[in-house]
């Protein structure tokens, strides 16, 4: 640390210096940050209250519109319909009169007498008249034929009567014979060049088909008529007798005016149409597009379009009066209306863009962004001069900032670098802090200074404790050290541990979890002829436990030597360890007695875990013998052994719960699969080998984890006689692994 005028660069002066400019820079911060939060907060308000009002205009605006759309709309579109129905409804009431009249000559031909008829007359043009007119080929003279024409002829006074009442441009009844009665007043036009009358292919025209084949009332598309040339529609119904067809009535309907009424409604793209029962258009002003027309054979079902919602709304038209709709035509957005015209199925539809409706919102908004502009101009000029403002009293309040700063920092740091020189000369035998009166400030640092010669006291006692509880620590260690070996002796640990007996082989480990533990075992010859193996584990951990396994293994060891049966064994041991066991500490224990000679091993469970045994040239199985109670565990209980004949190759081992409850890191135990899968992964392995091998696989299983059980393991292999140890194994056993005898 070096000084500058007065300033110690580095120390806590320089801190004390920047923490008071960092905290003024920070307030200011924060104080400039919260003003231009206001100011965006205030802009953004502006700002959504412009847009507000936009969508507010945009809203009533098209609210409005499509009010007055859907009443003007609605009103013109049924007008038109009425209007149209009015003249289509005239075509229907002129082919049903006939019809009906005609039913009724056919119903009953000999009450009517014939009644000539005649071919066109040129001299008649301009007059109504009643004319024949007949198929290429068809003799009109034939008997048949000219009976049928009397008899239709009795409706000439009727069809010119209608003719000339009705708003229809020809009337005629046409029979399946090839002739036809027509009435209108241009017969003029029935005559080609060379002045011959013009055959008509009466059955192939759309009129008579279209009747013929529906059995009901039909209109055409619109056409042009064969003799006239103009635009117009067929209005047809057939009449049958007994269910024959007799005749087909039908009237024309010149379009012209209709059509020019319709291509009259285009404005602005705006525009009225006429679609058929068939979904086809008839009249229309567009010259493109999903509304324009095309002859009968190229026209589009609308009611199919790919567009589903002009597709639906056509449909829906044509059936009953629509609400005004928005759709898309032709890629743009338009408001549509239908009403049907119900006498012949089709219907009326009005179509108004949207953009056009949309004009009046468009003029309004442009006007208010007008106002709006010239608005946000002055509030832009406003926030600048505030900014100005902000800076200039920002600057001012960081020179008096810096000032104070300086002369907190002077008056806080004098008694603290007094403090401070004084801890820097503690050291050696000297670590005793002494309050003086520089420290005595009033303040935090007069506490810093407590605190200090509070600290230097406790220190000098944490010493002296330090050194007693090392001392100490030291020797329990070396006493831990001194148990763990005195247990580890009191295990059989040289191996081979009866290298002069061939007829088997023996090994045992034991790893504790502690210094000490409470898991032992024992192996011994009580003659020469047989072999004691046990197993224990005491209830507990550390030395408690170390210290009744030990007192617990010297009992077992004691009555096995005296020549006792393996359960009489259990039955002096728990006796014994019941007596005098105030800590009501208990042991699980397994024992067995091998009779070399002959491979029959006597064994008795006192709470134990199950042995595991190998059957010559089989794999480990769990053996699940009776279990006992353990012992110290209740005084009088009784034990019951069991014998199990081992043949040349068989195995048995033995284990503590420590192996099977290894856990990992994730709390799973290591198991009995697992432990029996570690066993047969090398079944004909020497006991050493399959102790290293269970072993191995319980430190792959728990990896990192820590040990919390003691974990010991022993494992006898009998091979029989000595005389010839690598004889074939006899696999006959008489042993089953899950029962006792």
């Amino acid at each position: 640390m070096k000084k500058f005028k007065h300033i110690t660069l580095g120390g806590i002066q320089q801190k004390i210096f920047n923490l008071v400019i960092i905290t003024i820079i920070l307030m200011m911060a924060v104080y400039t940050a919260v003003i231009m939060y206001q100011v965006s907060e205030l802009t953004d308000l502006v700002s959504d209250v412009s847009d507000s009002q936009k969508r507010s205009i945009t809203e009533i605006s098209e609210q409005t519109m499509t009010a007055v759309l859907d009443t003007n709309l609605t009103q013109s579109t049924r007008m038109e319909a009425y209007i149209a129905e009015d003249v289509f409804g005239d075509a229907v009431r002129v082919v049903k009169v006939i019809a009906d009249y005609t039913g009724k000559l056919f119903a009953d031909p000999g009450a009517y007498p014939a009644r000539a008829v005649s071919l066109p007359d040129k001299n008649k043009d301009g007059e109504i008249s009643a004319q024949v007119l007949a198929e290429q080929g068809v003799n009109i003279s034939d008997p048949a034929i000219k009976n049928k024409l009397g008899l239709i002829g009795n409706l000439s006074d009727l069809m010119t009567a209608v003719y000339a009442d009705a708003n229809v441009d020809s009337c005629y009844a046409a029979l399946p014979d090839g002739v036809m009665l027509l009435v209108d007043d241009h017969s003029g036009t029935k005559f080609d060049a060379n002045g011959d009358i013009i055959p008509i292919p009466i059955r192939e025209r759309m009129w008579y088909t279209g009747a013929a084949e529906t059995g009901e009332l039909y209109y055409t598309d619109v056409t042009t008529d064969l003799f006239t040339g103009e635009i117009s529609i067929m209005c047809s119904l057939p009449v049958y007798q007994d269910g024959k067809l007799v005749a087909v009535i039908g009237a024309d309907l010149f379009l012209n005016d209709v059509s020019d009424a319709v291509n009259n409604t285009a404005r602005s793209g705006s525009f009225v149409c006429i679609v058929n029962n068939n979904g086809h258009v008839l009249f229309s002003p567009q010259t493109d597009g999903v509304f324009s027309v095309l002859p009968s054979g190229e026209a589009k079902d609308l009611r199919a379009d790919e567009n589903t919602r002009l597709a639906g709304f056509v449909r829906d038209a044509l059936e009953k009066n629509t609400e005004l709709r928005l759709i898309e035509v032709d890629g743009e957005q338009c408001y549509v209306i239908g009403s049907p015209i119900q006498s012949v199925g089709w219907t009326v539809i009005s179509v108004v863009p949207k953009s056009l409706a949309d004009q009046p919102a468009a003029a309004m908004l442009a006007s208010f962004n007008d106002i709006q502009s010239e608005a946000t101009d002055s509030f832009n000029k406003g926030i600048s001069n505030a900014r100005a403002t902000i800076i200039v009293l920002i600057a001012v309040v960081v020179i008096l900032s810096i000032t104070v700063a300086v002369i907190l920092s002077k008056r806080i740091v004098k008694p603290l670098e007094a403090i401070t020189a004084r801890v820097r000369s503690l050291g050696g035998d000297d670590l005793q802090f002494q309050m003086e009166d520089t420290y005595r400030t009033g303040d935090e640092i007069e506490v810093l200074a407590e605190s200090f010669a509070m600290l230097s006291g406790k220190t000098l006692e944490y010493i002296s404790t330090v050194q007693r509880v090392t001392a100490e620590k030291e020797r329990i260690g070396a006493e831990l050290s001194l148990a763990t070996r005195i247990q580890a002796d009191m295990l059989p640990t040289i191996y081979p541990a009866f290298p002069e007996r061939a007829e088997f082989d023996i090994f045992a480990s034991m790893a504790p979890a502690k210094e000490v533990g409470g898991d032992f075992y024992d192996f011994f010859l009580i003659d020469d002829d047989h072999l004691c193996v046990f197993i224990a584990d005491v209830s507990g951990k550390g030395v408690p436990a170390a210290l009744f396994m030990m007192a617990s293994m010297i009992i077992l060891a004691n009555n096995a030597q005296m020549g006792k049966s393996p359960a009489q064994i259990l039955n002096d041991t728990n006796s014994a360890i019941c007596a005098n066991n105030r800590e009501e500490m208990f042991v699980t224990a397994w024992i067995g007695i091998l009779e070399i000679s002959t491979g029959k091993l006597t064994a008795a469970n006192a709470g134990h875990e199950y042995p595991v045994i190998k059957l010559p040239n089989g794999k480990y199985e769990l053996l699940k013998d009776k279990h006992g109670f353990v012992i110290g565990g209740m005084e009088g209980a009784k034990y019951k052994e069991y014998e199990i004949q081992l043949e040349p190759g068989s195995k048995l081992f033995l284990y503590t719960d420590g192996v099977p409850e290894a856990t990992d890191g994730d709390k799973k135990l290591f198991g009995t699969d697992r432990m029996l899968d570690a066993l047969n992964a090398a079944p004909d392995a020497s006991p050493k080998e399959t102790l290293e091998s269970v072993r191995g696989a319980v430190d792959v299983f728990v990896r990192n984890a820590e040990q919390f059980d003691d974990l010991t393991m022993v494992c006898i292999e009998y091979r029989g006689e000595a005389a010839d140890p690598k004889a074939p194994e006899d696999p006959a056993s008489d042993i089953n692994p899950d029962n006792t005898q």
